[in-house]
């Protein structure tokens, strides 16, 4: 794509031929500047599968449809890993079907197309036909026996009157059943002295693997002329997701188990109950020499909350075995008119474009309340509900506008200027910037630079979440940034993060169907959003207790504690080769190297440097540093032959660093090779069947050392955040039809 930035165009059927059943995994498949670890079964981190791109937070990619910005969900990771903290998109929620393609700005963009693409942004393109359909079923499973899930999606698509207008409309179902990775349990799975210690079977527990779950979701994307040079068009989303994470298995000999509910211990489940919906409805307009977008869109996610076959040790024998743990809900309501128009001038070789646009947004944040049971004493065993002092309902309004011009200074010198101030409500106006330039020597090499600033808000949940997890002897409260159990604790007021990202980089087509994109870049975020480590100690305890938290010994609360640096580059080249017997080629590769480093630490508040705490310690650097590779590489070949189709696809994961808990010694999973591999065939001209595998060779992480392991119970066989997943080998069988 010709542009001062970088962008990489994955196409739908990209996304559909790795056999993968959702758009987050699809996407991270096809594109080595991506990286989406599996989801975990780690809390409720578990639910939702997170995205990086080159490396930075999933909180710092900007996601848009059709190029409107898409609403953020409503499940904060407050879990340990990659994204530690983070409140993104989840574009799982859109059908795989209603895809036309997805274009990857790999490069910050918050000044040319909207504040939090500090890293970069992703627009999802959804398909605009007038005629047609297909219908697919998948079913897959894994290597071990485990996994299996059926994958159904389709979509169709007619005209509307005689002037262009259509309506597309997608659907996709997906039952995933769990995996199981655990390691054998290790501890006393009933009480001390029970003979049954010796003999008893030890493949108890379910909590390293993927959760069960039902996906529905459903879209429509529609456009319609009306005459006058006026088009109505809208795009929605509905989806509803089911889902249970196992957490740590409670064996009997736990003083948090309740032996006459469950005499042989308990494997607790958390339970969610999702529902979005996302409505973008707008009119555009050729008048007075402008191409205008009037837009109203709205979007919310619901998540409802449950602990299952569990206990609440408090309540003794009377304890529930099932608790509703309250909800947590975001919604995005936006508002806005973007402009366009093309301006000739004699002393310019092109037209001047430019582009201009302002918005309104409210955006809010809301955690209700458990019941009673689900909270009161220790609470449900693994998962509490949300405490009183959970409940929350906040909101923040946004004023938006930007401008930007792209023109030639001769026929082969592009320049574009972006500008852009965003007003936040609970935290400052600011502004961001960008300039880019692209000179084309001819019509095979060109060369391009840019210098983005952006700015990313803390969002309402990373301010205001707070979660309470009691357990025998102590527990542990996220605190909200804003109470006064944290500013007791130092916390100041929170900030935004500030970015500067300087990119250079090359396009060229030096043969015939040979296209090559390269670059370097730099990134440096000052006042990284970051949660601080987990603070403990007798002097954390009394200020807690000051503040009215009792028996809490450990609390931690969201901050801006470090700035940060990134030095990376990427190559993306693919080469088509035609032969008149042998069918047609396809070859691509595609290469990432993001190395993150700590530029320096903002100070750590005196009331924890007096108790000798920092609030950014070893665990949270390496969680923040080394829980993603630093280089990512994909090799493939696509071969088109009659009515076959053969792929292969070999992936490299650089190694990590995982941390089995903020105690354990640091082990390194070491860099592996996954080949994927898919072979299709036209039984009719409409009718296609495709046999595959992904991860081929079975390959698994590095296996954690049970020294390492041993204080979780051996729970964590492999490191949960491996960037290519726990569960080995994957295959599947997919069939479509077309009309």
């Amino acid at each position: 794509m010709h542009s001062t930035t970088q962008v990489t165009v994955v196409s739908g059927s990209q996304l559909l031929a790795t056999g993968q059943t959702n758009v987050m995994q699809a996407l991270a498949q096809a594109s080595a500047a991506i990286t989406s670890p599996p989801q975990s079964g780690v809390g409720n981190s578990g639910f939702i599968q997170t995205m990086q791109l080159r490396g930075q937070s999933a909180d710092d990619t900007l996601i848009l449809v059709n190029g409107h910005r898409r609403h953020i969900g409503a499940n904060f990771n407050a879990n340990a890993g990659p994204n530690w903290g983070t409140e993104p998109t989840d574009i799982s929620l859109i059908p795989i079907s209603a895809i036309d393609h997805i274009e990857v700005i790999t490069e910050g963009a918050s000044a040319l197309y909207g504040q939090d693409a500090l890293a970069g942004a992703v627009n999802i393109v959804l398909k605009q036909k007038t005629h047609g359909g297909s219908v697919n079923f998948q079913n897959s499973g894994f290597y071990a026996g485990d996994g299996q899930a059926l994958n159904g999606y389709a979509d169709y698509a007619t005209a509307l009157g005689k002037s262009g207008g259509y309506l597309d409309l997608a659907a996709q179902v997906t039952h995933q059943l769990p995996t199981n990775r655990s390691g054998l349990f290790v501890g006393q799975l009933y009480p001390v002295g029970d003979s049954r210690n010796e003999t008893a079977n030890r493949d108890v527990q379910r909590g390293l693997g993927i959760p069960k779950s039902t996906l529905e979701t459903l879209s429509e994307n529609m456009s319609v002329p009306v005459g006058e040079g006026l088009n109505l068009y809208s795009t929605s989303t509905f989806s509803h997701r089911k889902a249970h994470v196992a957490e740590t298995y409670r064996s009997a000999g736990n003083s948090l188990t309740d032996i006459n509910l469950w005499p042989n211990g308990a494997q607790p489940y958390i339970g969610m109950d999702q529902y979005d919906f996302e409505t973008d409805n707008g009119i555009k307009a050729h008048k007075f020499g402008f191409a205008w977008d009037a837009y109203v869109n709205y979007g919310r996610d619901d998540q409802a909350y449950s602990t299952l076959d569990s206990n609440n040790i408090t309540l003794g024998d009377a304890s529930p075995r099932d608790f509703y743990d309250g909800k947590t809900i975001t919604s995005e309501l936006s508002t806005g008119l973007r402009g366009s128009r093309f301006f000739h001038t004699s002393w310019l070789p092109k037209p001047i474009a430019l582009r201009f646009g302002g918005e309104y947004r409210r955006d809010t944040f809301q955690m209700t309340g458990g019941e009673e049971d689900s909270w009161i004493g220790l609470g449900a065993t693994d998962h509490a509900g949300n405490v009183p002092l959970a409940v929350t309902n906040r909101g923040r309004d946004i004023y938006d506008g930007n401008v930007n011009l792209d023109f030639y200074v001769t026929k082969k010198w592009e320049w574009t200027l972006g500008g852009r101030a965003t007003s936040y409500s609970h935290l400052a106006t600011v502004t961001t910037g960008s300039i880019g330039t692209r000179y084309n020597f001819n019509k095979h090499w060109a060369i391009r630079a840019s210098i983005n600033t952006g700015y990313r808000p803390p969002t309402l949940g990373q301010t205001y979440y707070f979660y309470n997890a009691p357990f025998a002897n102590y527990a542990v409260d996220q605190l909200p940034n804003s109470s006064n159990a944290a500013k007791a604790l130092g916390a100041g007021h929170i900030k935004g993060e500030y970015s500067r990202n300087y990119s250079i980089g090359i396009d060229a087509t030096p043969v015939k169907n040979w296209n090559v994109t390269a670059n370097l870049y730099y990134i440096a975020i000052n006042d990284r959003l970051a949660s601080t480590t987990t603070l403990g100690g007798s002097g954390v305890a009394d200020i807690l207790a000051a503040s009215g938290l009792n028996n809490v010994t450990y609390a931690s609360y969201y901050t801006n504690p470090i700035n940060t640096q990134t030095y990376g580059g990427d190559v993306d080249t693919n080469y088509t080769l035609h032969t008149k017997r042998a069918g047609t080629f396809r070859f691509d590769f595609t290469f990432n190297y993001s190395d993150n480093e700590i530029r320096s630490r903002n100070k750590t508040p005196s009331v924890l440097a007096n108790m000798g705490l920092s609030t950014f310690n070893t665990y949270a650097e390496e969680m923040l540093l080394h829980s993603a590779p630093k280089n990512r590489e994909n090799l493939s070949v696509n071969w088109n032959y009659g009515k076959w189709n053969v792929m292969v696809q070999e992936q490299r994961y650089g190694s990590i660093i995982f941390l089995a808990s903020p105690t354990a010694a640091p082990m390194e999973q070491r860099p592996a090779f996954l080949t994927n591999m898919s072979v299709s065939y036209k039984i009719l001209p409409r009718w296609s069947v495709t046999v595959g595998a992904n991860n081929l060779g079975n390959k698994y992480p590095t296996r954690v050392p049970k020294a390492t392991a041993a204080p979780l119970f051996n729970e964590y066989k492999y490191a949960y955040y491996s960037p290519y997943g726990f569960n080995g080998g994957m295959y599947y069988i997919q069939t479509g039809l077309t009309f």
